[in-house]
């Protein structure tokens, strides 16, 4: 007889509550060990109780470095989604310049109001900072990818040192046995007695 589908509710018997607790924590936590075995991947799992009790698993890195790349990443997208809203909120970066442009073409002649300069600078510092923002962007995945490239130079460095180890330690044995006494006394000729005369 299979096994019945549980409502996924909350379960008012406080004793069962707990076992269930106990019981789906730790297939929980031994579901992340095999991701963080089989994938190679790092894996942070952090569970409070409902009385307050902390509990953690961390496979790989530790729990702080897990955590300060998350972190780092959450900045970064949060980041980029706050550029992404600047740019829905603004013109094109074409359209953009082609205003400044005419706008600085007003400005040479001598009534330019003080809104209108206003709005150029504005406009002036959000095109700086799309563009910086870009630049950073690509500088960012110009450095993961030589990063990505270091880290394959590492593999293949440490493959053929361990070759080139390999190599050099069966020649070694190799010439060890050729100068072995056994070795040699098969390579000479056999002596032969004197004939007596």
């Amino acid at each position: 007889m299979g096994r019945r589908k549980v409502e996924i509710k909350r379960i008012e018997n406080k004793s069962s509550r707990q076992v269930t607790f106990c019981k789906r924590r730790n297939g929980l936590m031994e579901k992340a060990r095999q991701l963080s075995i089989l994938c190679e991947s790092s894996v942070a799992l952090i569970i409070v109780s409902d009385n307050g009790r902390l509990y953690s698993f961390s496979s790989g890195d530790s729990m702080a470095k897990i955590l300060g790349r998350y972190e780092l990443q959450q900045a970064d997208d949060l980041k980029t989604l706050d550029l992404e809203e600047k740019n829905l909120n603004y013109l094109s970066h074409k359209e953009l310049l082609e205003i400044i442009q005419c706008k600085i073409d007003e400005t040479k002649s001598d009534n330019v109001s003080i809104d209108c300069l206003k709005s150029l600078e504005e406009q002036l510092k959000t095109a700086l900072s799309i563009t910086r923002a870009r630049k950073a962007e690509l500088t960012m995945e110009f450095v993961r990818s030589l990063q990505e490239k270091e880290k394959l130079l590492r593999e293949e460095n440490q493959l053929l040192t361990s070759q080139l180890t390999k190599m050099t330690k069966s020649r070694e044995t190799e010439d060890a046995r050729a100068m072995s006494p056994e070795n040699s006394s098969r390579n000479k000729p056999p002596e032969t007695l004197l004939l007596l005369k």
